[in-house]
C-alpha cells in the first residue's frame, strides 16, 4: 500500500513487540487459569481482527494505522497462546518423548513456512483481501481443534493467591538458575535481531530487483524446505552433535549471509539463508526439550514465556532497524552490519562455558522421566 521498507519494518515491529511485552503475563495466565480457554480466546480475538482487516481491504477503506493495529492484536494473542500451548504439550506428551515432540513441532512450523508464502502470494494476486480471509479461517479451524481435544491441558492444581508480580518472579528465578537455558536465551535475543532483519532484507531486495510477490514467496518457501529438512534430521543431528554444538552451529550459519555483500543478488542472499533454516529447528528442538522437561507443570507456562520474552524482545528492533537502514544505506550495508553481529555471536557462543558443559539430552530426558 505504501511502497515503504521502513513502514514494512514498523508493521513487523508491531507484530513482534507485543510478544516481548506480554509473554510474561501470558505465562502467568497459563499457569493460573485454564490453558484451553486461553488458547480458544486468543484464536477468537486474532481471527476477528484479521477478518475485520479483510473486510476493510475489500471495501477499499483500509489505512496504514489499521494494519499496524491488527498486527498488535495478532502479536498480543500469540503472547498468550504460546505459553498455554507449551503447557498443553507438557500435559499431553510423556517426559521421555519431549525431545522428539519438539522436533515434530518444528517440522510443523517448517511445513507452514513452506506452504504459507507461495499460497499467500498466490492469494494476494487474486485480491488484497483474500489472504487475510484465509488467515481468519485458519484461526477458526485452530479454535475448533483445540475445543475438540479432551486431554486436560494442566494438572489438577489449587487456585494461586500469589500476586502476579510474585508469580512472574518465580518464573524468572527458576530460569535464571538454569545456566544453559539462560545463556541460550540471551544469545538468541541478539540472533533474532539478525534473523528478522535479514528476512526483511530478503523481501525488500527481491522487490527492488524486480521479483513478484509470488517469486518472493517461493524464496521464503525454500527456507521452509530447509527448516523441514532440519526438523526431519533433528534426531540424527542431536545424536551426532549434542546440545553443546547445536546452538553454535546456528550462530555460525548466519555469518554466511555476508556473501551477499560480495555478490549483491537476491538469490545469493536466499541461498545463504538456507543453512540457517536447516539449523534453526535443531536449536529450537534442543532448547524446547530443556524448557519443557525441567520445570514442574505449575511453572511450565512461566518458564516458556520468560524464554520467549528474552529471545523475542530484540526481534522487533531487527525489523525496525533493518527497514530504516535499508532505506538510508542500502541492502549491502544492512547485510554487512547484520553479518558482523552474527560473527561476534558465533565467537561468543562457541567459547561459552555454559554451552560447552551442557548436559546431554539423553540424561535430561531420563531425569525428567
Amino acid at each position: 500500500m505504501t511502497g515503504s521498507a521502513a513502514k514494512a519494518g514498523i508493521v513487523g515491529f508491531a507484530r513482534l513487540a507485543p510478544i516481548a511485552a506480554f509473554s510474561l503475563l501470558g505465562g502467568v495466565a497459563a499457569d493460573r487459569f485454564d490453558r484451553k480457554r486461553i488458547m480458544v480466546a486468543a484464536d477468537a480475538v486474532r481471527g476477528v481482527a484479521v477478518a475485520l482487516l479483510a473486510a476493510a481491504l475489500a471495501a477499499g477503506r483500509v489505512t496504514f494505522a489499521a494494519i499496524v493495529a491488527v498486527a498488535l492484536v495478532e502479536g498480543t494473542g500469540s503472547a498468550f497462546f504460546g505459553p498455554a500451548s507449551a503447557g498443553a504439550v507438557r500435559s499431553v506428551v510423556p517426559a521421555r518423548q519431549l525431545p522428539a515432540a519438539t522436533s515434530t513441532t518444528q517440522a510443523r512450523f517448517a511445513v507452514v513456512h513452506l506452504v504459507g508464502p507461495p499460497l499467500g502470494g498466490a492469494l494476494f494476486g487474486i485480491g488484497r483481501a483474500v489472504p487475510f480471509v484465509a488467515d481468519a479461517v485458519s484461526y477458526a479451524c485452530s479454535l475448533v481443534m483445540v475445543l475438540l481435544m479432551r486431554t486436560p491441558f494442566q494438572e489438577v492444581r489449587e487456585a494461586s493467591r500469589d500476586r502476579v508480580r510474585t508469580q512472574l518472579r518465580d518464573g524468572l528465578r527458576f530460569l535464571w538458575a538454569q545456566r544453559f537455558l539462560r545463556t541460550c536465551a540471551l544469545l538468541l535475543t541478539v540472533t533474532n535481531i539478525v534473523a528478522s532483519g535479514t528476512l526483511l532484507a530478503l523481501v525488500v531486495v527481491g522487490r527492488a530487483q524486480g521479483l513478484s510477490g509470488g517469486e518472493i514467496g517461493v524464496l521464503v518457501a525454500a527456507i521452509g524446505v530447509a527448516m523441514l529438512a532440519g526438523s526431519l534430521a533433528s534426531p540424527l543431528v542431536r545424536r551426532r552433535l549434542g546440545a553443546r554444538r547445536i546452538l553454535p552451529l546456528e550462530l555460525w550459519t548466519w555469518v554466511g549471509t555476508a556473501a551477499f555483500v560480495a555478490w549483491p543478488d537476491v538469490y545469493v542472499l536466499a541461498a545463504a539463508i538456507l543453512p540457517c533454516g536447516f539449523a534453526i529447528p535443531n536449536t529450537d528442538a534442543v532448547i524446547g526439550a530443556y524448557a519443557l522437561a525441567i520445570p514442574p507443570d505449575r511453572l511450565v507456562g512461566r518458564v516458556d514465556s520468560v524464554i520467549i520474552t528474552i529471545a523475542v524482545a530484540a526481534a522487533p528492533v531487527g525489523t525496525l532497524g533493518a527497514g530504516i537502514l535499508l532505506e538510508a544505506a542500502g541492502a549491502r550495508v544492512t547485510i554487512a552490519a547484520l553479518a558482523g553481529v552474527a560473527l561476534l555471536l558465533a565467537i561468543v557462543g562457541s567459547l561459552s562455558p555454559a554451552i560447552r558443559s551442557a548436559p546431554s539430552l539423553d540424561r535430561l530426558d531420563a531425569a525428567a522421566s
